[in-house]
């Protein structure tokens, strides 16, 4: 089982600082780590200057770290005595001292050009090391003298591992060796993936014969795709997703990749920051909300927390720091005794394409967006998984419509295609795709018709399929020479032959690709289509709730009860940041307090009436009702998160 509450000690401390390590006080540094209730410390022997933080002959050690001083060492004596784990960590593609001692290891641009994280020469910045080249092989030296340092380690976390193409010359013969063409961008891609599985094998196989016995968090290979996990798991022990809301990831992040990681049954945690802003904001601290919305999170998604925080050069932790995090994880351990053993209610299946990423744009930021806003509980998976125990798939637009998904319906399941036909359900119209067009209600031309933004195919119902949505035409294409207005041309008054949305049985075929609309505009008409449509092919959800449209409601089984987890935080935009993964300024979404909820209604599917149901951590007892296969109940949640505890 991996440790509840861990903290990510960053330490990437330039070798200009001096007096590293002299405010470093052993029992202080325990003490505030067990008050702040944490469970596992993340600990630097390498940052990404290149530089170590342990007793050793290397020439990278720290030249302000004092030579009497063995930092790493002393921190390692210092938590495992608290009874606090201490995994060990390894910048990798990332080092500066590396560059500067061989900078023809530095990855090169296709054009030729270093890859460096910074916007020119001279201003600050990371260089990006080439795995292909000899660096390789200087990184396995530095990892084998960690590991012969310490004998036995509680894990080791080896970050910055993308996968990383460059032209170099080592890069370029391993292509010809392959039979890849080095000229071609895709291959160049194909083959820093298959560098990165082959040095992930080899540092793997040097870290296990040194892992203590009960290490919960052996291997963990960072900045890799965790929608690349099903053919990557092998090489790690767990999984951690690095997902810093206002550190470029942003509050839709988590939602998605979470999803993903959770059907491949591995232990899992998340990492969020004390930071106001990304990594590296060492002056700045997020609101306690923010926190205990994230943490909370973590925690209704099924995840272990962690927490980033960075180090001052001194070695002394901050206080502040510490009451910030040590206040959300004082709520986490009240609320962890009510979802031991929990299992989440597994109700759709969502097949997304792995190739996408682990940010796949719109179409995710929409799917995510409805699908919660709708209360429907789903999981994420590859297009070729298994679908047995999900009651509904979802077939968004990016994604072509499989053998698969047609023979689960064909059993009996209840699937939503977007932007695409089905067979015996919906036909593809012939010619382009429709622009401009609008949404309604079939069979009432007197309705509201809504704006379409995305183009639409149009769909033909087949026999026995009703229509319950149709396409309205403008009254003629916006081109240069022919508009009317500041924008579309309005809709038409002829009726047309395109369906906009059909259903029959239990499978609805929309002809809008919805999904990515919505992620791109949001309107609310797009919400209510997929409302009334899974109410026709999944009439009977596992919860209903009222509230907010932003309330996140997360269903969890127990061996005792079911439980709903009540998330509401309303995150808003305030702020711009430079994104450490894009070098762009973008906006960053803050939050400083939580969405009470008011007589809010639940509703809980349950075959049998509840011995008892009570809102947790709060320890209210709750009235409630059972009608119909449901639980009833209605509850105030004044802190933003709640647990309704249906007792068995």
């Amino acid at each position: 089982m991996l440790p509840r509450r861990t903290v990510h000690l960053d330490f990437h401390t330039g070798p200009q600082v001096p007096e590293v390590g002299t405010a470093f006080e052993p029992d202080a540094f325990a003490r505030t780590l067990v008050d702040s209730h944490t469970e596992s410390v993340t600990l630097f022997a390498k940052c990404h200057h290149g530089l170590l933080y342990y007793e050793t002959d290397r020439p990278e050690r720290h030249p302000g770290l004092a030579k009497e001083l063995n930092l790493l060492d002393e921190q390692i004596e210092a938590l495992r005595g608290a009874g606090i784990r201490t995994p060990v960590y390894l910048s990798f593609l990332v080092d500066e001292y590396a560059a500067e001692l061989a900078p023809e290891w530095i990855a090169l641009e296709a054009d030729g050009r270093q890859v460096r994280r910074s916007r020119g020469r001279f201003d600050p910045g990371w260089y990006v090391l080439d795995p292909s080249s000899p660096y390789q092989d200087y990184f396995a030296d530095q990892l084998n003298d960690v590991l012969a340092h310490f004998g036995t380690v509680d894990g080791i976390f080896i970050d910055m591992c993308w996968d990383q193409p460059s032209a170099s010359k080592w890069a370029v013969d391993g292509m010809r060796r392959a039979g890849l063409d080095p000229a071609d961008a895709g291959d160049r891609n194909r083959y820093a993936r298959k560098v990165a599985h082959e040095y992930m094998a080899r540092y793997r196989d040097m870290i296990v014969p040194h892992l203590a016995d009960d290490a919960p968090m052996s291997v963990w290979f960072n900045s890799r795709p965790k929608t690349a996990l099903g053919e990557e798991v092998g090489y790690v022990s767990h999984v951690e997703i690095e997902a810093l809301p206002t550190g470029g990831w942003g509050y839709g992040y988590l939602p998605y990749v979470s999803r993903f990681v959770r059907p491949l049954g591995v232990p899992a945690l998340a990492h969020t920051g004390r930071f106001h802003k990304s990594w590296g904001d060492n002056g700045g601290l997020k609101p306690p909300a923010a926190l205990k919305y994230e943490c909370a999170q973590m925690l209704a998604y099924g995840l272990t927390a962690g927490v980033g925080d960075l180090l001052h050069p001194s070695g002394r932790l901050n206080p502040e720091t510490y009451e910030l995090i040590g206040d959300a994880y004082a709520y986490l351990k009240r609320c962890e005794p009510h979802v031991e053993d929990a299992a989440h209610v597994r109700e759709l299946a969502v097949l997304m394409d792995p190739a996408l990423g682990d940010d796949p744009g719109p179409v995710g930021t929409g799917l995510v967006r409805a699908l919660q806003q709708l209360r429907l509980q789903f999981d994420v998976l590859a297009p070729d998984a298994d679908l047995s125990g999900y009651r509904a798939v979802v077939v968004p637009e990016s994604t072509p419509l499989t053998p698969d998904v047609i023979a689960y319906a064909e059993g009996g399941g209840a699937v939503l295609v977007a932007g695409q036909p089905f067979p015996g359900v919906a036909a593809q119209a012939e010619g382009e795709p429709l622009a401009g067009t609008f949404l309604r209600p079939a069979g009432r031309p007197e309705a509201f018709p809504y704006a379409m933004y995305e183009p639409v195919r149009g769909l033909l119902p087949e026999h026995g399929a009703e229509a319950l949505y149709e396409v309205v035409e403008p009254y003629f294409p916006r081109s240069w020479d022919a508009f009317s207005g500041h924008d579309y041309t309005p809709a038409g008054t002829e009726p047309s032959r395109y369906a906009a949305a059909v259903v029959k049985d239990r499978v609805a075929v929309v002809a809008a690709p919805i999904f990515t609309a919505y992620g791109r505009h949001a309107p609310l008409a797009y919400l209510a289509m997929l409302r009334e449509l899974f109410g026709r092919i999944l009439p009977d959800p596992v919860v209903r709730t009222g509230g907010p449209s932003h309330l996140e409601a997360v269903v969890v089984d127990t061996p005792p009860a079911r439980i709903v987890h009540l998330l509401s935080f309303l995150p808003s935009r305030q702020a711009e940041g430079l994104s450490p993964i894009t070098l762009e300024i973008e906006g960053i979404d803050l939050l400083r307090d939580p969405f009470p909820l008011v007589s809010t209604e639940v509703a809980v599917r349950s075959d049998a009436p509840p011995a008892a149901v009570r809102l947790e951590p709060h320890g209210i007892d709750l009235p409630f009702t059972h009608e119909n296969g449901y639980v009833h109940v209605t509850v105030d949640v004044p802190d933003g998160h709640g647990m309704v505890v249906v007792a068995r």
